[in-house]
């Protein structure tokens, strides 16, 4: 073979178009996409194979990208908000906690509240999932891209005193009062001092029709006057909370329970036959009344 042949063929390597893959490739390296890049090979042999229309190539590139942005997303926010765990809505048994409507909480996870700057609050007995669903919102409100924070009621206080006596008060106020959404968790199992209190309206009437807030609590409204030490400042604050607010009602069995629930039962079939026979008995449903001081709070609002 010649030089000059050779020259030729070194000439048509070197100006032959790259393939169609290579060049979706690149054009989603250009649009930093890895996620969809990274399933390009699997998705095309789909296609390739018949398994899997134009359409849904593209919808499964697309949902690789989806699903690699959300978890990165999730990452960043176990980070950044203190989320203790990952917890779902796909995670919740709802056959287990029945009086939880499971058509409420999937449209609360569509996070309309949050847009619409609404708060839910989930009152009820402990063990029952309160935890679990406000989690599951944060999740998901994290996964969507906005800027969440996880705390116990205990712990919001804490920061809020150390923040005062260290003359940031102001600064770590509007820290809490940025994010779309704020889980305040376990209000009622630990005893607040009156100063705390005080502290944590000031945070609630900051973010007051400026950001959603979810709570969770084992105790009624009509208690909440004992929580926070003064009965006219709980209805001021139960008046902020629930003026655009979801009461998600939870009653019934122990959520942590259900495992060993159904241990028990495998253990000791004959025994939970027997249960299953016996009359139902009806428990008293604590009430979640507002404290009769909410009637006047608007007129002794602090």
């Amino acid at each position: 073979m010649t030089t000059s042949i050779k020259a030729a063929i070194k000439d048509a390597i070197k100006i032959a178009p790259p393939s169609r893959r290579d060049r979706i490739r690149q054009q989603l390296a250009d649009l930093k996409m890895p996620g969809a890049l990274e399933s390009l090979d699997q998705v095309l042999a789909a296609a390739d194979g018949g398994s899997a229309t134009p359409a849904d190539a593209i919808e499964q590139l697309l949902a690789a990208q989806i699903s690699l942005r959300n978890n990165r997303r999730l990452v960043a926010a176990m980070r950044s908000s203190r989320l203790p765990a990952v917890k779902t809505i796909a995670d919740f048994d709802f056959s287990f906690q029945p009086s939880v409507k499971r058509e409420q909480i999937e449209s609360l996870h569509e996070l309309g509240f949050i847009e619409r700057r609404e708060n839910v609050i989930l009152p009820g007995p402990p063990g029952v999932g309160k935890s679990h669903l406000a989690i599951s919102l944060a999740i998901a409100a994290a996964q969507s891209g906005r800027r969440v924070y996880y705390g116990t009621l205990a712990d919001l206080i804490t920061s809020l005193e150390e923040a005062s006596l260290a003359g940031h008060l102001s600064h770590r106020l509007k820290t809490l009062g940025f994010p779309s959404l704020l889980v305040v968790d376990e209000i009622g199992y630990l005893p607040i001092t009156r100063t705390g209190a005080m502290l944590f309206f000031q945070l609630m009437s900051r973010r007051y029709e400026h950001a959603s807030t979810v709570l969770t609590s084992n105790k009624g409204f009509e208690e909440w006057g004992e929580i926070f030490g003064d009965d006219v400042m709980a209805a001021a604050l139960i008046d902020r909370l629930v003026h655009q607010c979801h009461i998600v009602n939870i009653r019934g069995n122990r959520y942590r329970m259900r495992n060993h629930a159904e241990l028990q039962s495998a253990l000791h079939p004959e025994f939970h036959s027997e249960l299953h026979h016996e009359p139902s008995r009806r428990t008293a449903q604590t009430s979640h009344a507002i404290p009769t001081q909410r009637k006047t709070a608007k007129e002794r609002r602090p």
